[in-house]
């Protein structure tokens, strides 16, 4: 599935999460996800240090760098698409990072409340 056929949670099409560093399961800078994504990187988040703590904490060290797959390693203020188990993961410890709900994909609905994702929301008025 394209960007341009996405929708986010809010029911518009998807909007790009990052470009630098590049993110999205299929490192296309939107939350996009398909049948390869056993993950479901869908939830655009804004990384923090907690966040970040937390990640490395529960095995999955997003601070380190890993050249040989093209990825620099984030550091807080970096966006970057989660997996939306991760990140309930983290809500449920309390250190879950805010969220972009534009660029975060619908399919997130499947397993977070919009209400919750709101709660979390940097791109609502």
């Amino acid at each position: 599935m394209s960007q341009f056929e996405s929708r986010n949670v809010l029911g518009e099409p998807l909007q790009p999460c990052c470009m630098d560093p590049v993110t999205g399961f299929y490192r296309d800078g939107h939350c996009n996800t398909g049948h390869e994504d056993v993950g479901i990187h869908t939830v655009c988040a804004e990384m923090t240090s907690e966040f970040l703590l937390f990640s490395r904490q529960a095995g999955n060290d997003l601070s380190q760098p890993v050249p040989a797959a093209g990825f620099p390693g984030l550091r807080p203020g970096d966006r970057w698409c989660l997996c939306a188990g991760r990140w309930i993961e983290a809500h449920r410890a309390g250190a879950a990072p805010r969220v972009f709900l534009r660029a975060t994909h619908e399919e997130t609905l499947a397993m977070v409340a919009l209400a919750t994702l709101k709660a979390y929301a940097l791109d609502l008025s």
